[in-house]
């Protein structure tokens, strides 16, 4: 049932976003569940969950939040991005090779990213975070940590979390390469629709030294969200103008840019397509291999696709989610596909305003012409595709 498991686990204390539930072709095989969905580190009751026994060379190490921090919304809106630095006492060169999230409180946690630093970047983060007060800094549309030279075709991604969230192990050929001295910053977005709780987050991360891992790399393919009003509703923000304008004022003016970003990246000017449908497709730039496929999106979501080389001989559906529900937004594994620089991957998804008379955390929220925004009550269309360059 359609974001049935995540409704009665939450009710309507939280936001409901989308994530995908398995199908698509043979080959695709549907996200292995390794444990429950994880607890949190602060409630003594609370028993850790199981997780798969350490593989050969593995050891774990645990790094979180160093207190309990409790979210706090910029004026207007209902949603905090906090960055926390964090440092996982890397004396050689390694690869993590599987990670556990450990939400402190799930009400408030709406999704993590863990995000590499270089270590000759960490001292640009530690200057990131003096500049604000007590621990971390506001973060919204990354780290902010612009100099770390992130770009969609090498994401600095290492891993993320949404509820419902388990242990992710990758295969024992790959890792994602984290060198000596490197950092971690962990990206929390709060979820403040239903108030603010204090939050201590951790990950246990799985790390190896092993030589004969292949580097896993993150590669991001975004797309526009442009969804009006539904005939007969209106409002103030369903002026598209207005909307954007709501969404920079909300998250500064780089959310603003990123709309219009988009528009220019996918449809090759700034003029928007309105319709509950959008799609970006971009040209494969170098050699790669795909290991696995994962999308986001958030509470209007309805399905998400991505496709290589669509309508030719040889296309193929890397991804395909029929009925988005948040409750499940793993990584599916892609049998081993190349890619070489002139091959299209194209990434669709489908919003519904309709959502907004089913779903308990949208209840009472004004109806607005819909645009990529950071903010829960806001969207974003991404799809995500892990890769090898040998």
């Amino acid at each position: 049932m359609r974001k049935g498991r995540f409704l009665v686990a939450l009710g309507a204390a939280l936001g409901i976003l989308g994530a995908g539930c398995a199908g698509g072709e043979p080959d695709q095989a549907a996200p292995e569940r390794l444990d429950a969905p994880s607890t949190s580190p602060t409630t003594a009751a609370s028993p850790e969950p199981a997780r798969a026994a350490l593989r050969a060379g593995e050891r774990v190490k645990r790094v979180g939040m160093p207190a309990d921090y409790v979210p706090r919304a910029p004026g207007g809106a209902t949603d905090d991005y906090r960055c926390f630095l964090l440092d996982p006492e890397v004396r050689r060169d390694s690869f993590v090779t599987g990670y556990d999230v450990v939400p402190g409180d799930v009400s408030v946690v709406h999704h993590v990213i863990l995000y590499r630093v270089p270590a000759d970047k960490v001292n640009l983060a530690r200057a990131q975070d003096a500049e604000t007060p007590g621990d971390g800094w506001t973060c919204f549309g990354g780290t902010g940590i612009e100099q770390q030279g992130a770009s969609l075709d090498d994401a600095p991604w290492v891993g993320a979390w949404a509820p419902g969230g388990a242990e992710r192990l990758l295969d024992e050929d790959l890792g994602i390469p984290l060198d000596k001295g490197s950092q971690l910053v962990l990206q929390v977005h709060y979820n403040l629709l239903h108030g603010a709780k204090p939050d201590r987050t951790a990950v246990d991360l799985r790390l190896s030294t092993s030589p004969r891992l292949s580097a896993l790399e993150t590669v991001l393919y975004p797309a526009p969200v442009e969804l009006p009003c539904r005939a007969g509703r209106s409002g103030p923000l369903c002026d598209r103008e207005a909307a954007v304008w709501d969404v920079a004022k909300r998250f500064g003016k780089r959310a603003g840019q990123t709309v219009a970003g988009l528009q220019l990246l996918c449809q090759g000017s700034f003029e928007a397509d309105p319709g509950p449908t959008q799609s970006c497709t971009r040209t494969v730039k170098e050699s790669a291999t795909i290991r696995s496929a994962a999308g986001h999106m958030h509470l209007l979501g309805s399905s998400i696709r991505i496709e290589l080389n669509a309508g030719t001989a040889g296309a193929r559906t890397l991804l395909d989610i029929g009925e988005w529900d948040f409750d499940d937004q793993s990584a599916r594994r892609v049998r081993a596909t190349k890619i070489r620089p002139g091959d299209r991957i194209t990434v669709t998804c489908t919003h519904d305003q309709a959502w907004r008379d089913r779903l308990p955390a949208l209840q009472g929220t004004p109806e607005r012409y819909v645009v990529w925004g950071e903010g829960t009550t806001d969207e974003m269309c991404l799809g995500i595709l892990g890769v090898t360059r040998s």
